[in-house]
């Protein structure tokens, strides 16, 4: 069975970059590999994106020995484990309000005895029944990581409480929403959302949990420094607008270059 990547780079003590990728084509997958990311970060919260998809995604990184993370949406159980058993390596669950949201998580998405996780095991994740049941439990609880995403005031006041549950690994403060939560869409730098993300950092730190960067919070020392094992260092889309639109640009500009030079 597949040990987490990202979870052994965490304990040689770096700082991981993730890659969040909108286009899910195992083309896509490869080349994130190729460049060297340690894990990709998929979406079925925001993204069209259906199970088949996922499932050749998922068996694209291991080519490259690289994690998946698929932010699930919020939902039934099934959608939270189906992507531990087509066997990417963590869930990032959106929009995590109360303790008692996240102990639900736990349960539905770790086997016993910390969970009573739904069991099959005739997935790539157990080897289609090929692994003894006792080791397929062990490892996939010790090696399939589950991180809560904190997006909103509400979280934030009760974010000891959050924090305190155990059985999962990473907080992600989501300073996109928690920004449009309090007013100041798209000002991620804003005081009261600066502020919101401290106190979930604090907390983290107080309960064991490990942290996980968006939004260019800051460089890899400061992140090292204020606790960050974990660091989304862009997404696709807008990488390939910057490419595509510097090459559009050379274009035009060699024109008028030439343009001039003609006259």
């Amino acid at each position: 069975m597949r040990n987490s990547r990202l979870l052994r780079e965490v304990k040689e003590g770096k700082l991981v970059p993730c890659l969040k990728l909108n286009i899910v084509h195992p083309s896509i997958i490869e080349l994130a590999g190729l460049a060297g990311a340690s894990c990709v970060w998929l979406c079925n919260e925001h993204i069209p994106n259906d199970w088949s998809t996922l499932d050749h995604a998922i068996r694209a990184a291991k080519i490259h020995d690289m994690d998946v993370i698929v932010r699930i949406s919020k939902g039934s159980y099934s959608d939270y484990i189906k992507p531990f058993e087509a066997d990417a390596a963590g869930i990032m669950v959106p929009h995590i309000t109360s303790a008692e949201e996240a102990r639900w998580v736990v349960d539905n998405c770790r086997f016993q005895p910390i969970g009573h996780r739904a069991l099959d095991g005739g997935n790539i994740d157990g080897h289609f029944c090929q692994i003894p049941m006792q080791e397929y439990l062990e490892q996939s609880n010790r090696e399939k990581f589950i991180i809560l995403q904190i997006e909103s005031p509400e979280a934030v006041e009760v974010i000891d409480d959050i924090a305190a549950v155990p059985g999962y690994d990473f907080l992600l403060f989501g300073p996109g929403d928690y920004a449009h939560r309090v007013g100041q869409a798209g000002n991620i730098h804003h005081p009261d959302v600066l502020k919101g993300r401290k106190k979930v950092e604090e907390a983290a730190k107080r309960h064991g949990k490990m942290l996980f960067a968006v939004g260019a919070q800051g460089t890899a020392c400061e992140l090292l420094e204020r606790g960050y094992v974990v660091s989304s260092v862009g997404g696709d889309v807008v990488k390939l607008y910057d490419a595509f639109k510097t090459a559009v640009e050379s274009v035009c500009l060699d024109e008028v270059l030439k343009t001039q030079y003609n006259k």
